[in-house]
């Protein structure tokens, strides 16, 4: 089991910045990718950036491209989410999650509100 706990949410305005961080714990060796994924009201949940725990690849959808930046600290078994620029439409419940194959995120956090206003 891996257990995942997300902190750095909050109220901001259009074109502040935000950083999420996604602190685990339990079998993190078996981690292969962690991801970030948000949900917005009357939405489905969608994905918004992963990074390759080993290596630090990242990917990530097209609307955070050149404004979110995901990062990892393995010492810590921590990774982040800066986001900057934010934008009313970024505004969602923010979730962390891990993944041990590719592709399939079976461990999930309780989620962060991101809020962000015009």
């Amino acid at each position: 089991q891996v257990q995942l706990v997300e902190s750095g949410g909050g109220l901001v305005q259009a074109g502040d910045s935000l950083r999420l961080s996604c602190a685990a714990s339990g079998r993190t060796f078996s981690m292969y990718t962690m991801g970030w994924f948000r949900q917005a009201p009357g939405k489905e949940r969608e994905f918004v950036a992963s990074i390759r725990w080993s290596v630090g690849s990242t990917s990530y959808v097209d609307p955070a491209k050149g404004r979110f930046t995901i990062s990892r600290d393995s010492a810590k078994n921590t990774v982040y989410l800066q986001m900057n620029s934010l934008k009313p439409e970024d505004t969602a419940v923010y979730y962390c999650a891990a993944a041990e194959t590719a592709g399939i995120y079976k461990y999930w956090g309780q989620g962060t509100q991101v809020t962000v206003s015009s």
